[in-house]
């Protein structure tokens, strides 16, 4: 889709003016604030960050653009003043944390990223490719690795193995030289992995592509230089000509994924995603047991890994390994088949293979979705709410709009239209007005989506949606709203929110001018900096200290049945006279749930370790430490700091049940 000027909706100077005035309520006591700054605010033309008004009103005319330009295209009637007042109703709830869109589109939407490269897969969270076709592998694992640089968290699963032959490379070396591209780099994989399924074989020049630490234009940040490509090239290699002459193994496909994982986090330029699916058999159940495969701790770390489990199955073996490392996650992908909201007939979503990195959404291979997240508590009525439904629905409905690069992913989406309108803050609403009333708003409120979805399809001339709603772990964006994640019951009441920055970033010198605790990272204490954010969730709600594995696995199913059709992502987290419950929590999940994670709570509760993400305080610590702290001032910044961040909203799936899950994991 292409976006000429004269087509490109701007709302007007009139209404934007009473906002620029206008205080923000990030949530969170600065915390908010500072992840907006250094996640989502962009640079502008003189070097000045977004301010929250701008930001908002740059998401917003690019959604109503994608519309525009929609309509024009297929000459549908374009009606200026309906627009106008409908945006300026979008506006007005994500500018007050009624809802929000993705993080993803708080960064890229309506930049040039969409209006002028189409790099549209900058605006969808997550995707699902399966492996059970391998008839071109190249293609597919480039497919995989395009969709993690451009920010996409992937899953995949192991299907393919034993499918197709790894055979020897071609005696005969063909040259290429690597453009400096993300689509010189994935082209370059695809053409190393046919080299053992048939194609030319191939060596590398790597002298085109732009050296360590010079700026990367589209998406901000420095290049990594050749190095992390290089070393991607000899890992495959080397896994694919140890597995010539035999069929490839579930083992091999899963290493080349974590591969293509560790080469695009590589210098810290971007982030990555992915969760792999295999059987219930040993090769793949040991992938993450370092002691039987110890050379994959180098590289194991860059997926989270999950089985495909079936109705009725013993659950034991199971239960033992997730007590071990908290792994593998549970998918029933049936239950993502048969069911829209649990107990619902959802028998047309048969073609579902797979789930995203956070195994909320079940995926097509090739799908790609697209999630906006509603703030329940941030309303003052469930007319309110029903409100906002309409507006996040039609965010979401309108990036299905756009077309990706790859052909297989349009063709399913363009059928499926599938988005994912999620609530976050679920366990904060339910402290505040209990069970019965969020109860009423889900099903009013997914009753209100399904209206919409019957309206706004017709008007735009697209196929209605095959599934709406989802919860999704939230986690930059919980913050943003000040809000608890998703479904996830918090860590404690008050407590201190530890993040680390480079030494060098602009904002170390805000936060401490501000009064935040700054100290050096005891890893890495010449190139980074601890800063500590006292955060306060009030008395009222409940902690995981107080809740049971089996009242958190009750509060994701409430949410399953009541509002989502795709599914639910939630880690329970179980204390150690809890792990013999681990089997029954599965047994009765399997009939109420789509998937599930369990994730074993810290040796003591607090104090683990030092610099902890998290640590537990009093409510008279979080007063002392606050009364110090003055409004942060941001200015004018001299540089970008979190590119990683800033563009790839992935990171969310290391940060279920506000713990920084994947690195206790590893």
């Amino acid at each position: 889709m292409k976006f000429p000027i004269e087509h490109r909706f701007t709302l007007t100077e009139n209404f934007l003016e009473k906002y620029k005035t206008l205080s923000p309520k990030f949530g969170f006591d600065g915390l908010g604030e500072f992840v907006y700054m250094r996640t989502y605010s962009r640079i502008k033309d003189d070097g000045s960050n977004e301010e929250w008004w701008e930001t908002v009103k740059r998401v917003v005319e690019g959604i109503y653009s994608i519309q525009k330009q929609h309509i024009f295209d297929y000459n549908l009637g374009w009606n200026q003043m309906k627009s106008q007042k409908s945006a300026q109703e979008m506006y007005d709830r994500i500018f007050s944390f009624k809802m929000l869109g993705s993080g993803r589109s708080l960064w890229a939407m309506g930049t040039n990223v969409i209006y002028e490269k189409g790099l549209s897969e900058a605006l969808f969270n997550c995707s699902f490719i399966s492996t059970e076709d391998l008839s071109d592998p190249g293609y597919l694992f480039a497919n995989i690795m395009d969709f993690l640089m451009l920010g996409v968290g992937v899953g995949l699963d192991t299907r393919g193995a034993m499918s197709v032959e790894v055979k020897p490379q071609k005696d005969k070396v063909n040259l290429y030289i690597i453009p400096d591209t993300r689509e010189g780099w994935v082209e370059s994989l695809k053409l190393l992995i046919n080299s053992f399924f048939g194609g030319l074989n191939y060596e590398f020049d790597y002298t085109e592509i732009r050296a360590e630490g010079e700026p990367i234009r589209t998406f901000g940040g420095v290049s990594s230089g050749y190095k992390p490509l290089k070393k991607l090239h000899e890992d495959v290699h080397k896994i694919l000509l140890s597995n010539a002459g035999n069929p490839i193994t579930a083992r091999t496909i899963a290493d080349i994924a974590n591969f293509i994982g560790v080469c695009v986090v590589s210098g810290n330029v971007r982030r990555s995603a992915e969760i792999i699916l295999g059987e219930n058999e040993e090769e793949f159940l040991n992938l993450k047991n370092y002691l039987i495969n110890p050379e994959r701790e180098e590289f194991g770390w860059a997926s989270n890994n999950s089985i495909f489990a079936k109705v009725g199955m013993d659950y034991s073996e199971i239960a033992k390994r997730i007590c071990d490392n908290a792994e593998p996650g549970v998918i029933w992908i049936d239950n993502f088949r048969d069911h829209g909201r649990m107990g619902e007939n959802g028998g047309k979503d048969f073609r579902i293979a797979g789930v995203n990195p956070c195994a909320e959404i079940g995926l097509e291979s090739g799908e790609l979705c697209n999630l906006v997240e509603i703030i329940p508590s941030n309303h003052e009525s469930l007319d309110d709410f029903k409100k906002t439904i309409k507006y996040a629905y039609l965010f979401a409905k309108t990036v299905t709009l756009l077309n990706t690069s790859w052909t297989n992913s349009n063709r399913v989406m363009l059928r499926n239209r599938r988005i994912g309108i999620g609530l976050t803050g679920i366990v904060l609403f339910a402290s505040k007005f209990g069970l019965n009333e969020l109860r009423e708003w889900m099903n009013d409120g997914y009753a209100t989506l399904k209206y919409y979805d019957n309206i706004y399809s017709d008007w735009l001339a697209i196929p209605k949606s095959i599934k709406m709603t989802t919860v999704k772990p939230s986690g930059t964006l919980s913050l943003l709203a000040g809000v608890t994640p998703g479904v996830h019951f918090p860590q404690s009441n008050f407590y201190i929110r530890r993040i680390r920055l480079s030494k060098n970033s602009p904002f170390v010198k805000v936060l401490n001018k501000a009064g935040y605790k700054i100290e050096p990272a005891m890893e890495d204490p010449e190139k980074t900096v601890v800063v500590e954010f006292p955060v306060s969730l009030g008395k009222d709600i409940k902690t995981l200290s107080h809740v049971t594995i089996w009242e958190q696995l009750r509060m994701a199913e409430f949410s399953q049945k009541y509002w989502s059709d795709n599914g639910v992502s939630v880690t329970i987290s179980f204390s150690e006279n809890e792990k013999d419950d681990i089997v029954s929590i599965l047994e009765h999940a399997q009939f109420t749930m789509k998937a599930i994670s369990l994730l074993p709570k810290s040796t003591d509760g607090n104090n683990a370790y030092a610099q902890m993400p998290y640590e537990e305080i009093s409510e008279n610590k979080y007063l002392e430490i606050s009364k110090n702290i003055k409004s942060l001032k941001f200015g004018k910044m001299s540089a970008v700091e979190g590119v990683g961040e800033r563009y790839c909203e992935t990171d969310v799936c290391e940060l279920n049940n506000e713990t920084d899950s994947i690195l206790e994991r590893r």
